[in-house]
C-alpha cells in the first residue's frame, strides 16, 4: 500500500505512476474475466489510455475520459449502448482499484 498524499496526486504521473499502472491493470484483468475480451482490450487501448484519474477527497476518485469515447473505438463492432455499459463498469473498476491501491478500502 502506498502512502497517499493528495497534494502529490496533483503530479500523479511523477509521484504515483506504479500505483496508477497497478490500479488500471487490476481493473483490466477483472473486466477481461467478466466481459468480451476483444471489447475490453479495445476500450483499454483506444479509450482508457487517454483517460485521467483525479482525486476528489475523502478517498474518492473519478476518471475523466477523452472526448467521444465511442467514436474512438475501431476494429470492434458493438452497439453504443453495450459499449457505454461496459465502459461504465470498467471505470467503476478503475475507481475501486484506485481506492484499494491507495489504501482507502
Amino acid at each position: 500500500m502506498a502512502d497517499f498524499d493528495p497534494e502529490k496526486f496533483e503530479d500523479k504521473y511523477a509521484n504515483y505512476f506504479p500505483e496508477l499502472q497497478q490500479a488500471y491493470k487490476n481493473a483490466f484483468n477483472r473486466m477481461n474475466d467478466r466481459y468480451d475480451s476483444e471489447l475490453v482490450h479495445a476500450i483499454d487501448q483506444q479509450v482508457l489510455n487517454e483517460s485521467e484519474p483525479f482525486y476528489d477527497g475523502d478517498g474518492e476518485f473519478h476518471v475523466e475520459l477523452p472526448d467521444d469515447p465511442y467514436g474512438r473505438l475501431s476494429g470492434v463492432v458493438v452497439e453504443e449502448e453495450r459499449f457505454e455499459t461496459i465502459l461504465e463498469a470498467h471505470i467503476d473498476e478503475i475507481e475501486t482499484e484506485l481506492q484499494r491501491v491507495f489504501g482507502f478500502q
